[in-house]
């Protein structure tokens, strides 16, 4: 099989490269990862010495393509079925892009920062961070609904795009540390992702890790 991707069910920037994969109906070889595992952990640090999810390995063309949104630019680029997640238009691909970078920098991070406050020891805990990183949030969501809203069915309008590959895990976790009630045109926008096909089945596998999840409950 030509591709091979390394990654984990329940970490959120393998969702954008998942979903990626599964909108255009490319086959790949999943290689789940588990970090804790010495081994696992030194296997994937020969194929990308981060060690860090996720990362697609191109056999066919021998390349090694790391983070989320490189991967989906390169599908793009190689693969005819993914060419429409960034669109041939100059101008629209700049705007797709930018969305891609806003959701991920100004929610997705963000996020990511509240969760591992969770995930820190006693005596180590950083509420001023995490208040900070919910105002960030915050203004993520202020920035991104009126880019969004209006344009269609999806962030970039008809096409479901890159953007929207993005938007789904940020806004999807994200909504567990600052809910979306106040921005309904957000809240809408996920639930349309969510019944996406390509979504659901990320979101199905996923659902048997989501016990591990430090927000799901509190």
């Amino acid at each position: 099989m030509s591709f091979a991707l390394y990654y984990h069910p329940l970490s959120s920037f393998c969702w954008k490269a998942l979903i990626a994969l599964y909108e255009a109906d490319i086959a790949f070889e999943a290689r789940l990862v588990n970090l804790g595992d010495p081994a696992d952990r030194a296997a994937f640090q020969a194929i990308w010495p981060l060690a860090k999810f996720p990362v697609l390995r191109d056999n066919t063309r021998g390349k090694t393509i790391p983070e989320s949104s490189v991967i989906i630019d390169y599908l793009a680029r190689t693969e005819p079925r993914a060419a429409s997640l960034v669109p041939g238009d100059p101008e629209l691909a700049m705007q797709t892009r930018l969305l891609d970078r806003l959701i991920d920098s100004y929610i997705h991070a963000p996020f990511q920062q509240v969760v591992a406050e969770r995930l820190r020891p006693d005596g180590q805990h950083d509420p001023f961070g995490v208040e900070q990183a919910r105002r960030q949030i915050r203004a993520g969501y202020d920035l991104v609904a009126p880019m969004i809203s209006g344009s269609g069915p999806w962030a970039m309008g008809e096409s479901f795009t890159m953007a929207d590959c993005a938007a789904l895990p940020a806004l999807f976790y994200a909504d567990y540390a600052v809910g979306l009630t106040e921005w309904p045109e957000l809240a809408a926008y996920l639930g349309r992702l969510k019944a996406r096909p390509s979504v659901a089945r990320v979101l199905a596998e996923a659902e048997p890790y989501f016990q591990y999840f430090p927000l799901r409950n509190g």
